[in-house]
């Protein structure tokens, strides 16, 4: 009962510093979020994850291959907005509110691992971190699991980790066309479209 009227009371503090910073300063997601805001937020994180949650154990044991899978879902599913090197340093990514955080840093690897698995797993409201994990599968998503041992590798990631990950990312249509048009050309089966920078102009 304390504790819930501790959540209460946090909440509407919260709140009322949230709206007096944004009617002061409007809805643009340009806005870097102050100090206040990024400590409310934090600890607002924080006491939503359930205690057991917090303190659950990773079962996945550490290995090369388990990172090597987490790197290849990482790129595929979260560089997007996080950047292969976890600096969270995309178009997407900064363009969010709040910016997601640089994961190679005290904010993120101080958290236990229950805690990083929890947020992969069920996402965080009001921002553009999403649900990864299926709903049925509770503390038991392997993916989600092998994920944070990934993160906590973010520190130490090397250049030629990062370089193997860009192959892993998802592509664009330009670029899956592009490719599909070299393919083509190279068996045969099209000429590619003349690049107009070579056309001469009389």
């Amino acid at each position: 009962m304390k504790k819930a009227k501790y959540l209460l009371l946090t909440f509407l503090i919260a709140g009322a510093v949230a709206a007096w910073f944004e009617l002061s300063r409007g809805f643009s997601a340009r806005v870097r979020p102050n100090p206040v805001e990024a400590f409310v937020a934090r600890r607002l994180r924080r006491i939503a994850i359930p205690r057991a949650a917090r303190n659950a154990v990773n079962p996945v044991v550490a290995s090369p291959e388990v990172l090597k899978e987490a790197m290849a879902h990482f790129a595929d599913h979260c560089a997007l907005c996080h950047a292969n090197d976890g600096s969270s340093k995309t178009g997407i990514g900064q363009g969010l509110y709040p910016n997601p955080p640089d994961m190679r840093l005290a904010a993120t690897q101080e958290m236990s691992d229950g805690e990083l698995y929890y947020i992969i797993h069920n996402g965080v409201r009001f921002t553009g971190m999403p649900a990864f994990g299926d709903p049925g599968l509770s503390d038991k998503d392997e993916d989600s699991w092998k994920l944070v041992h990934f993160i906590r590798h973010l520190p130490k990631i090397t250049p030629e980790e990062v370089g193997q990950m860009k192959a892993l990312n998802p592509k664009s249509p330009q670029e899956l066309e592009e490719e599909e048009q070299i393919r083509r050309f190279l068996q045969g089966e099209d000429v590619p479209p003349a690049d107009e920078s070579h056309k001469h102009h009389h």
